[in-house]
């Protein structure tokens, strides 16, 4: 029996009046998810444990079955794991973003952009390359990411610290976020200093000629120590694999004892190369018993406001990753299950952490044997089922519940 996890990062939502009342998944063309959901079993699967932020931290290591009140010490901490950045005793990870900041003196700091208009990840090797050069020290490590997500270590004690995520803030004034670092005043003047660096730089030069938000700011958050996790091959006696364009993921797959698979031109984005992240996953299941595919796109697309570019993501993730999938797998006895990990609505562009629908199909169940509902956030509420947290979910999925 071999299993799968399909993660569509944020898909989730609330009604539209433009798509008379629906949400976008519902009113987007999904036939593969729907297939799953109504040929299999519909739950409603909280993700996010009360008191905890609704990201996709914590909601990511729920679909990989840890409880986050056993593990979770940040996010910043499982992308230093993904990125081969081991923290010593002492050492704080933060996630390092290049944005985009608008300063008007006495009318405040708004952000812009928290993606630098996903900057690519070619040019932020640059950039974070010369923020290396001019501000790393014995204690200040700057790492290079992929697009706008970078990894800053910082050895020295963070208390007071409160940190927020920049895509929660798109659009917004930042003022009081910003003077939250000077409880740090090392970090504050790693953030003051970083616009002086970043400015005048060629690569923004060049984007600024083309258009482009330029990345000429950092803002750090996600902050936290290494986490103690155990293997899920230790928990649940399964080999298994992951695969994510996203540093994020892979810390957590990392920390998970999981085979972490990079596929070329996987960005994070629509841009994504999703027929590899496909081949890599039924590759990864001729010596694997599980596989774990996620796909950033339609958090992206939720964070920015775009309901055309979250319905196409929707729509690609069903077209080009599930139902490649369920036709790769055929013949072969597996279960499988469609999942989002949180909403990101486009009404608010971020996280919420109400509980999210999730369908899990087994092979050896012919059809109409499943619960006859199609893959919506409405029909998760109404199929009367219930997942309390993420072991619940993987015991299901596994078939030990």
């Amino acid at each position: 029996m071999k299993y799968v996890i399909l993660v569509g990062d944020g898909m989730g939502d609330l009604p539209r009046a433009e798509l008379d009342g629906r949400t976008p998944l519902a009113a987007a063309r999904t036939p593969a998810m729907d297939f799953v959901a109504e040929n299999g079993a519909l739950f409603l699967l909280r993700t996010v444990p009360h008191g905890y932020p609704p990201g996709s931290d914590v909601a990511n290591l729920s679909l990989a079955g840890y409880l986050p009140e056993e593990c979770y010490s940040g996010r910043a901490p499982l992308e230093a794991a993904s990125m081969g950045v081991e923290l010593a005793d002492g050492e704080i990870a933060f996630r390092c973003n290049l944005v985009t900041m608008d300063r008007q003196g006495a009318d405040g700091i708004t952000m812009v952009d928290y993606s630098s208009g996903h900057i690519s990840s070619a040019e932020a090797r640059e950039l974070i390359g010369v923020l290396a050069r001019e501000l790393d020290s014995d204690s200040v490590h700057f790492h290079a990411g992929i697009s706008y997500r970078h990894l800053l270590v910082f050895g020295g004690a963070v208390d007071g610290l409160h940190t927020v995520p920049p895509h929660d803030y798109t659009g917004q004034k930042v003022d009081e976020h910003w003077r939250a670092y000077g409880a740090v005043p090392r970090l504050a003047a790693l953030m003051a200093r970083a616009p002086e660096i970043l400015a005048d730089h060629p690569v923004n030069r060049a984007r600024r000629d083309r258009g482009l938000n330029p990345a000429n700011s950092i803002w750090l958050w996600g902050e936290g120590k290494a986490p103690a996790m155990v293997t899920l091959e230790q928990q649940y006696g399964v080999s298994g694999a992951l695969i994510s364009a996203v540093d994020l993921l892979k810390g957590i797959g990392v920390c998970a004892g999981m085979k972490v698979i990079n596929v070329p031109g996987a960005t994070g984005y629509l841009d994504t190369n999703y027929e590899g992240k496909v081949a890599a996953a039924l590759a990864a299941l001729e010596t694997k018993d599980l596989v774990f595919v996620h796909v950033e796109a339609p958090d992206e697309a939720g964070h920015q406001g775009l309901l055309a570019e979250k319905m196409q993501a929707i729509e690609d993730f069903d077209r080009r990753i599930v139902q490649p999938l369920l036709d790769g797998l055929a013949g072969r006895d597996f279960r499988l299950a469609v999942a989002m990990d949180h909403f990101t609505p486009l009404a608010i562009r971020t996280h919420s952490d109400q509980p999210v629908p999730v369908a899990i199909y087994d092979s050896r169940l012919g059809r109409g044997q499943g619960c006859g509902l199609p893959y919506t956030e409405a029909a998760g509420a109404a199929s009367g089922r219930r997942l309390a947290n993420g072991r619940e979910f993987l015991q299901t999925l596994l078939g030990r519940s």
